[in-house]
């Protein structure tokens, strides 16, 4: 059984005649991360900043581990660990005096859970050197270090590889995973970066001018969804005749593309060869985040 670290209900941010955020509502299951993806300025960092209590919703309820933001919001902000933008540090301190530093903000931060953290984005080498010297990459670990010192159940990131290179991204994604598979932490992360947030994250939600547009499943087990599945066939022609009638069919040269889930694979072969059509390959084919987002976002463009 899932257990629900986040929950969004219609959520809606109005500002003078502006709607930033039009009925957003989303979960995020523990131990999960969940991307939302969006171009500069579809409200990403909003509905982030609505979570933790920066900006107050205008409609709807969230809740955190349990806990409603409204009426209970010291509870549900001891669940929730952010960085915001750039994690902001004191430079002339080392990495570890600013983290003794947040540390002492909650309470129960045991000298062994410095320690734990410092493993766990494997800054033990520079733990000890300023932080003016830290690459970009190392500051966004120590970031992260800062951001779940007090073992919180949801953790939040606003565009968290800005400025990195590939290998800084790569390297950063392996944290954040290692974080979720040892911690049971569950994230929130908002990029502009579709391939970042493809390669990273079980579930991504679609945001466009501040609303939820579509919700896909990356994870290994997902569902059937978005899938149709290509038959290579000796008569295409007749072939999408014959299954139209009870399918999408779309057809291109030897090829038709057949809207099916899986389990309708046999029937639909048993079909095409009882009608003496010979079948040459069958290949199920999945709807792509990119997909996704291209269809959402010239959606948008051309209506």
């Amino acid at each position: 059984m899932t257990e629900t670290v986040l929950q969004v209900d219609h959520v809606s941010k109005v500002i003078g005649k502006k709607t930033i955020l039009h009925d957003v509502s989303l979960s995020v299951e523990r131990g999960e991360i969940f991307g939302l993806l969006g171009p500069n300025g579809s409200g990403k960092t909003t509905l982030i900043r609505t979570v933790v209590g920066l900006i107050k919703e205008t409609k709807g309820t969230i809740t955190v581990n349990g806990f409603p933001l409204k009426e209970q919001f010291t509870s549900a902000m001891k669940s929730i660990g952010a960085i915001i933008e750039n994690p902001e540090f004191y430079d002339y301190l080392t990495g570890y005096q600013n983290l003794k530093h947040f540390a002492n903000m909650h309470e129960g931060v045991t000298s062994e859970r410095l320690d734990e953290v410092i493993a766990l984005v494997k800054l033990e080498n520079s733990i000890h050197a300023k932080v003016k010297t830290y690459s970009l990459g190392m500051r966004q670990r120590l970031g992260v270090a800062q951001a779940i010192l007090h073992k919180p159940a949801l953790l939040l990131l606003d565009e968290p590889t800005n400025g990195l290179d590939p290998a800084g991204m790569r390297e950063f994604r392996t944290y954040l995973q290692t974080l979720c598979r040892e911690e049971g932490i569950s994230i929130l992360i908002a990029s502009h970066l579709l391939k970042e947030v493809e390669a990273l994250c079980d579930r991504v939600g679609i945001i466009q001018d501040g609303e939820l547009k579509a919700i896909q499943d990356l994870s290994p087990n997902r569902q059937d969804q978005g899938m149709y599945v290509e038959f290579e066939v000796s008569d295409a022609q007749k072939a999408a005749d014959l299954l139209s009638q009870e399918f999408e069919v779309t057809m291109r040269s030897h090829i038709i593309d057949v809207a099916i889930v899986k389990e309708q694979i046999p029937a639909v072969n048993r079909k095409l060869v009882d009608s003496d059509i010979l079948v040459y390959r069958i290949t199920p084919v999945y709807e792509t985040l990119e997909d996704s987002f291209m269809s959402v976002t010239e959606g948008e463009h051309h209506a």
